[in-house]
């Protein structure tokens, strides 16, 4: 696709590599602690992998947990795990052992699947808010508003609005020259990091991505919130004290995953843009921590703050180690 690709690219070695290949630099400036950060990352990618995995064991075999709240939870869960697939394991090559080669097509992939999860996870977290606006303010109408069918079509949603917002950027990327470096300093292929390169026009990229993003971000949160404020109006108007905070409890995990998520997004979105006098490792090191940690977060707060999940992971953990101790007998 990256039909200028045929200019010579040089590597921080200064070698001549295959023209379709690029480089991702990892951390500039921090390169002697690569092997150390790798260790967090490490693990972070296994949190996540444990958590997330946990989450939708728990929730598939239990029948009490087969609500609109929780198979939202799974789709977060899902996406964690698949943003964390598409970046987890070239970071560590990257860190361990310098591996920053990549190809046009598999930068563009992976820049395409992680704008779009991203994407895809803030339309699910929205979601979650529309759950707990419907529950605290209709909740005799719960069960007849977020039916199965209405939960599998937010699902498509997701999915289709996070990759129809993104699909262009491959193609608008497409048609750039790439005349210079091919050296990315980034630990992933990114956007406007990947924009950056380019010789030519740059513009329609650049308007883009922002329109991109403040559809998501700007949407996203400008709704969230407005449900919350919907939700806080509903609930002091509760005369009992006790009721009140059982209903904002029912929201406090998902107020934690919206802070988690959005806290490091909002962060590097203005910092790549605005803040030219930010230090380019750490631009990087807060593009990394909105990859890594929300994943590995998220199924901790549920599964905290969460008694019925608590509850069941418990159960199932306790039921794995019977049926351990039977086959041992």
């Amino acid at each position: 696709m990256l039909r200028t690709l045929g200019q010579t690219m040089e590597s921080p070695n200064h070698t001549n590599l295959d023209t379709s290949l690029f480089f991702l630099l990892g951390i500039p400036g921090l390169e002697q602690f690569h092997l150390w950060l790798s260790l967090p990352v490490c693990c972070l990618g296994t949190a996540t992998i444990v958590g997330n995995i946990t989450i939708l064991v728990v929730v598939a075999t239990e029948p009490a947990l087969h609500k609109p709240v929780y198979l939202f939870l799974c789709m977060l869960s899902t996406i964690d795990l698949a943003a964390s697939f598409s970046t987890v394991p070239k970071l560590l090559a990257i860190l361990w052992c310098g591996a920053g080669h990549i190809s046009a097509s598999a930068c563009l992939a992976q820049m395409f699947f992680i704008h779009a999860f991203c994407m895809m996870e803030s339309t699910v977290l929205l979601a979650m808010a529309f759950d707990r606006y419907v529950a605290i303010c209709y909740p005799l109408r719960y069960a007849t508003i977020l039916t199965d069918t209405i939960i599998v079509r937010i699902g498509v949603v997701a999915m289709v609005r996070g990759s129809m917002l993104m699909l262009p950027c491959p193609f608008l990327i497409g048609r750039l020259s790439f005349c210079q470096s091919h050296v990315i300093p980034h630990t992933y292929c990114e956007h406007m990091a990947v924009v950056k390169l380019a010789c030519g026009d740059t513009r329609p990229n650049r308007v883009y991505g922002l329109t991109a993003a403040l559809l998501v971000i700007g949407v996203d949160l400008f709704c969230i919130g407005l449900s919350y404020a919907f939700i806080a109006r509903a609930v002091f108007r509760l005369s009992s004290h006790e009721a009140r905070s059982k209903a904002l409890g029912t929201c406090g995990s998902h107020v934690c995953v919206i802070l988690i998520s959005y806290t490091p997004a909002l962060f590097s979105f203005f910092t790549h843009r605005f803040g030219h006098h930010v230090p380019l490792h750490i631009h990087i090191l807060l593009a990394n921590v909105y990859l890594l940690f929300p994943p590995a977060l998220n199924p901790m707060v549920y599964g905290v703050k969460t008694k019925e999940i608590r509850e069941k992971v418990v159960k199932v953990f306790q039921k794995g180690q019977g049926t351990g101790v039977k086959a041992s007998e």
